[in-house]
């Protein structure tokens, strides 16, 4: 049996054992695909390559779409990928390269995003650092955390008491993962949390009137805090209505600049504004980069290949992070004549260097069009 520190080295590890062991085995592995259709509306999606069986990448995009799905999976090659051939019928689909493989040029109605990006909290030297992590939270959210230390008496409770990683496992963490994930929810398995997070870092709770309603597990490293795991009370949703859930943020940035840790690492997630974690992370004013681990040399090369109403108003509503040929990043936004781009989603974050809004006609010229989107118009038409 593999050790479970082996394992989450494996997972999370930017160590050059680590780099050149996933490197060759990543040269050997063949790509699988797996196509999900919906049964209801929406576009056709697809995710091919690296660690097939364990991204987050075409649940996040099925989730986005909103309607079951029925899936298939296929073994494929590189050059299939390459070609389109491997994924007939298809409209949206997103291939995992490692950096070396990436096409170049990249085919057209492509999009070049990082794999996932990460986003951390540099803490400042401050006479007052309570104060100097206030500075950095949005003004509504520092307003409304300010306005419920009024009405409630939140504190934080720090522990490495294994009785209580129990019960902020089963009572906060699963919960909570269950109910805004549901099948899709994935996370450390409990031991190994216990043994590679838990044993080398610190659990944290907020309390309200002396009763824990949401915690954190956090690892240490170095000078570095790192979120790994999350949960409230139960998993239900009060906690996100009432501010709870940033108030909980607030106050480990405030203890881990007392601390003197230099910063915060909130994990990372996938490259779409579009992710409702993105949004509210951002309210801290992050750093966005690319991960520090094996997740630094990945690509997600994206590839519109089929046009349809369906598939623009998913484009429309999930911008995306990109990178340019010099690895910046930049937040893209499509629109066309009948679809403004969603501006509501922000993007502005230090490390990422700006905005472009791409025309859909112009990105899309040239692709053959769905033709049951086709059957659809004619048969509207009365044909």
């Amino acid at each position: 049996m593999i050790p479970r520190s082996w394992r989450y080295a494996w997972n999370n590890s930017g160590g050059a054992l680590v780099l050149g062991a996933r490197g060759a085995a990543e040269a050997l592995a063949r790509p699988r695909l797996t196509r999900s259709v919906p049964q209801g509306q929406g576009p056709v999606l697809a995710y091919a390559g690296l660690d097939h069986e364990l991204t987050y990448v075409l649940p996040f995009l099925e989730q986005r779409r909103g309607t079951p799905s029925v899936r298939t999976r296929t073994t494929t090659s590189w050059a299939e990928l390459a070609g389109g051939r491997a994924a007939a019928d298809t409209d949206i689909l997103a291939v995992g390269h490692r950096r070396s493989r990436v096409p170049d040029p990249l085919p057209r109605h492509s999009l070049l995003l990082p794999f996932r990006i990460t986003l951390t909290v540099p803490l400042e030297a401050a006479d007052d650092p309570a104060a100097a992590v206030l500075r950095r939270i949005s003004r509504k959210a520092r307003q409304q955390h300010a306005r419920e230390l009024r009405s409630r008496v939140r504190t934080l409770e720090v522990s490495r008491n294994e009785a209580d990683f129990d019960s902020f496992y089963d009572h906060m963490h699963v919960p909570t993962m269950g109910r805004r994930h549901g099948d899709a929810a994935r996370s450390e398995a409990k031991e190994s949390a216990r043994a590679c997070i838990f044993r080398h870092g610190a659990m944290f709770f907020l309390c309200e009137s002396g009763r824990r309603v949401a915690g954190m597990l956090c690892r240490l490293e170095g000078r570095t805090l790192v979120i790994r795991l999350a949960g409230v009370d139960g998993g239900g949703e009060e906690a996100y209505r009432s501010g709870t859930y940033m108030a909980l943020f607030i106050l480990i940035l405030q203890w881990a600049a007392e601390q003197g840790f230099t910063r915060v690492d909130l994990s990372g997630g996938e490259p779409f504004l579009s992710k409702g974690t993105f949004q509210f992370k951002r309210k801290m004013h992050p750093h966005i980069s690319l991960p520090p681990n094996h997740f630094h040399d990945r690509r997600l090369l994206v590839r519109v290949l089929r046009d349809s109403p369906q598939v623009r108003d998913f484009l429309v509503a999930n911008p995306m992070l990109t990178l340019d040929d010099d690895g910046a990043l930049w937040a893209v936004h499509f629109h066309d004549a009948d679809r403004p781009p969603r501006l509501d989603l922000r993007w502005q974050c230090p490390g990422v260097d700006g905005q472009r809004l791409i025309d859909l006609d112009a990105f899309l010229a040239g692709l053959p069009a769905r033709q049951s989107d086709y059957v659809l118009k004619r048969s509207e038409g009365g044909l």
